[in-house]
């Protein structure tokens, strides 16, 4: 699995081509061309559900008071 680095680094790539409308993107000396549109939107989905996986998250968090007396 990638880094998060290298996974930011391939989400922008991706988003920065898809907003130019070009189809062909290339990272890592790999060139990946995307048939339509909803591929590439595929696609970012998949590389922010993989970012956000490899960030930690906070599962519960607990709160605990009192009224000072």
């Amino acid at each position: 699995m990638a880094d998060l680095a290298q996974l930011t680094a391939w989400r922008d790539a991706l988003m920065a081509a898809r907003y130019q409308g070009i189809r062909t993107v290339e990272y890592d000396g790999k060139r990946v061309t995307y048939a339509t549109d909803a591929e590439m939107a595929a696609a970012l989905v998949d590389l922010n559900r993989q970012i956000t996986g490899t960030t930690s998250r906070i599962a519960v968090v607990r709160i605990q008071s009192s009224k000072g007396l």
